[in-house]
């Protein structure tokens, strides 16, 4: 399954799982699993969304990260 690690201004980094993709929602960014698609539509489910003012960086993982 998919996921997504998001780097904050506070050095914590979040882990968003079940996300395939994430887009800019006005002042957050938003991320959304796609059930199958390959683009983000008005029926792609929103996972979780974060301030961007707040993200430093973001990284996709397609695995687990080695622990």
């Amino acid at each position: 399954m998919p996921s997504f690690e998001v780097k904050l201004k506070d050095g914590t980094v979040e882990t968003i799982e079940g996300a395939d993709a994430y887009q800019p929602d006005g002042p957050f960014t938003t991320f959304f699993a796609l059930d199958g698609k390959s683009v983000v539509d008005c029926w792609s489910v929103r996972v979780a969304s974060i301030r961007s003012a707040e993200i430093v960086a973001v990284w996709r993982r397609s695995e687990p990260a080695a622990a």
